[in-house]
């Protein structure tokens, strides 16, 4: 499997502090490894449009779509509780 972040996933990425990159980093890279490691708590978040979520921290998420061998990063923000 590979990653790779949509022009919105960059930009958010951008606006991250570095502590916050490093914690991204960190899932995206447990992410390749396995979708159902337990910090990602990766759960299908539409199942309509094919969206999943992960965890960052327990502030801010990430979704995603999983095509082919492909995981396409489409936004990591802050999660509303």
């Amino acid at each position: 499997m590979r990653f790779l972040l949509s022009y919105k996933a960059k930009r958010d990425y951008k606006k991250l502090t570095e502590t916050l990159q490093v914690a991204t980093d960190k899932q995206f890279s447990l992410l390749l490894k396995s979708l159902r490691h337990p910090s990602l708590r990766a759960k299908k978040y539409d199942e309509k449009n094919d969206i999943w979520q992960a965890r960052v921290n327990r502030e801010y998420r990430f979704y995603f779509l999983i095509h082919e061998s492909t995981y396409k990063i489409l936004t990591i923000i802050k999660h509303s509780k």
